[in-house]
């Protein structure tokens, strides 16, 4: 199945928490003069325009990315996320949206390298057009799953994947959790992180529950739910796992969660977590 496709969802809350996630760790990567790897298993088009057909049908956007640029005093990581939209907008207009390779492009040196799967056949152009310098970006038509096993380690030695498939199928909570096994066997002391969302509370228990069964050490969990997860369907909520999170991020999350939560939240019923799964 490859019907799903993010640009109906760009900017949303969930995208908020994954990318200032994925803000921090780069962040924290860059404080080092050495390079680093970065693998996305489901890259997506890499930017998205909000003023589309496609976004505009929902306009989740605007009930996430739009919010905090309408916000003064936030905490500093977000403010470091803000500033990529920002330079992405440089009007007061809000048109564009950067996907996770976007916000990993805007940390990566000339030294740094990314390689970017895309499945879908309609996205995987659009990626490749966006980056076509394949000695900094090399894109794929590929499973990403299987990149975990064919890329790693990687030759830098340091670097970071990041696992967010579109859980269209159930499997994808499976495949997940079998592909951080195979990537932390060949590449223990590389930064890992899922996203996943909270359509049910068993249904995300149960896959941190298959993560924490792996035995894996130093695993941190950053959650946040918009509203009550029972009421209704859809997302209420999403959640990053990371592996060998940097030392700083707990701390980060403790700052920037309660804000976000505050800020996003559509009830009475909205709630943040940060815990480890397991300790290191």
């Amino acid at each position: 199945m490859l019907s799903y496709r993010h640009i109906y969802h760009a900017g949303n809350h969930a995208d908020i928490l994954k990318h200032i996630t994925i803000s921090e760790i780069c962040r924290h990567l860059t404080k080092k003069d050495t390079p680093f790897f970065y693998l996305d298993t489901h890259a997506g088009i890499g930017q998205y325009l909000l003023d589309s057909e496609q976004a505009q049908k929902n306009k989740e956007f605007q009930t996430g990315i739009a919010r905090l640029l309408g916000e003064n005093n936030l905490p500093e990581a977000v403010d470091h996320f803000l500033d990529i939209v920002r330079e992405m907008n440089p009007s007061d207009t809000l048109t564009m949206y950067p996907g996770s390779p976007k916000v990993v492009d805007y940390y990566t040196r000339p030294k740094d390298k990314m390689h970017l799967c895309e499945l879908h056949p309609n996205d995987y152009p659009i990626l490749a057009a966006l980056f076509p310098n394949k000695r900094r970006a090399n894109v794929v038509k590929d499973n990403g799953f299987d990149a975990v096993r064919a890329m790693l380690p990687p030759p830098q030695k340091r670097g970071f994947v990041l696992m967010d498939p579109p859980y269209e199928v159930k499997k994808d909570y499976q495949h997940v959790v079998t592909a951080l096994q195979d990537g932390y066997k060949r590449f223990a002391t590389g930064t890992f992180a899922i996203w996943y969302p909270v359509l049910s509370r068993k249904q995300a228990n149960n896959l941190l529950k298959d993560v924490e069964n792996t035995k894996i050490r130093n695993v941190l969990l950053l959650e946040i739910c918009i509203r009550d997860t029972e009421q209704e369907r859809g997302m209420a909520g999403s959640g990053m796992i990371i592996v060998n999170p940097p030392w700083t991020l707990e701390k980060e999350a403790k700052d920037f969660l309660p804000v976000l939560t505050k800020l996003l939240a559509e009830d009475g019923q909205s709630n943040y977590q940060v815990r480890w799964i397991t300790p290191e």
